[in-house]
């Protein structure tokens, strides 16, 4: 398929182009800012896509301005669907939500039938791209993915997982962290992009994909699992500053409407991942 990607040269949109490459598509890099309406009709109609898989997005839970989530988040994804409506050779649009507009709940784990409980910003415009998307089925074969935590090589060390790799690779010390008693998914890059890439020929318009391994861990667990791989000892101290208020305490999501519509998907596990990651950094 010829694929048009958004957000390319970012983190997950690195590893999909590889991916994708690798299976044989043809992989195109959109160039154009998602804020300029005219050009993106005109690059679009240009390339005919007949696939996009939509990643472009502020993801950054702490960026420092809020409205900057609405603008790229939700705008700057009305401006792709419009110049995507046009397209007569589309046959499928992901995209990419996350599985942040969960929010803070009981149920573990999470299905898509959970009502969603958004409680920050990235999380609220995540979702509000979702309703909006929405108006667009009678026009695009769009579905979405809520991605639960993933990382792997060349995430930025804003994220806590890099953020911990780049200390104990460099044997730091000591790191300032926020809130310890957390417990996440942290799935690898790769598997999140051989989901996106069976579910561009699987999934069905409309419907939201969970895209997650259903096993979570804690941060604690995580840190020691680095100090055994790398032999180094990190001192981890709590910063106020990095303490979020409304932090998501558990994520942990259920991949059964995966595994229906894509099937299994081996996994890669969290030291090869750690462990790889270690190794880019060093």
């Amino acid at each position: 398929m010829r694929i048009l990607v958004t957000g390319a040269r970012g983190f997950t949109g690195r590893h999909f182009l590889s991916a994708a490459t690798a299976a044989g598509h043809d992989v195109i890099a959109l160039q154009t800012n998602l804020q300029d309406k005219e050009a993106l009709k005109r690059e679009v109609a240009g390339i005919a896509p007949e696939a996009v898989v939509h990643l472009a997005a502020i993801s950054f839970v702490g960026h420092a301005m809020a409205s900057a989530f609405y603008d790229i988040n939700v705008i700057g994804t009305l401006n792709l669907l419009d110049a995507l409506a046009a397209s007569t050779q589309l046959r499928v649009v992901l995209l990419a939500s996350s599985a942040n507009v969960y929010g803070n709940c009981e149920q573990s784990p999470i299905t898509e039938m959970q009502p969603a409980a958004p409680i920050n910003h990235y999380s609220m415009s995540k979702l509000a791209m979702e309703y909006m998307a929405r108006t667009y089925l009678d026009r695009l074969p769009l579905f979405f993915v809520r991605p639960f935590n993933y990382t792997g090589p060349g995430q930025a060390v804003s994220f806590v997982i890099p953020k911990l790799v780049d200390h104990f690779a460099r044997d730091a010390g000591s790191v300032e962290l926020g809130n310890l008693d957390v417990a996440r998914e942290f799935n690898d890059v790769r598997d999140v992009c051989e989901a996106y890439l069976r579910l561009l020929d699987k999934a069905i318009p409309g419907e939201t994909y969970n895209v997650c391994s259903g096993h979570p861990v804690t941060l604690k667990s995580v840190i020691a699992l680095l100090s055994k791989m790398s032999s180094n000892t990190l001192e981890v101290r709590v910063n106020p500053a990095f303490v979020r208020p409304n932090e998501i305490h558990r994520l942990c999501g259920s991949p059964a409407k995966l595994i229906e519509t894509v099937g299994t998907i081996p996994l890669h596990s969290l030291e090869s991942t750690l462990r790889s990651m270690l190794t880019a950094s060093r």
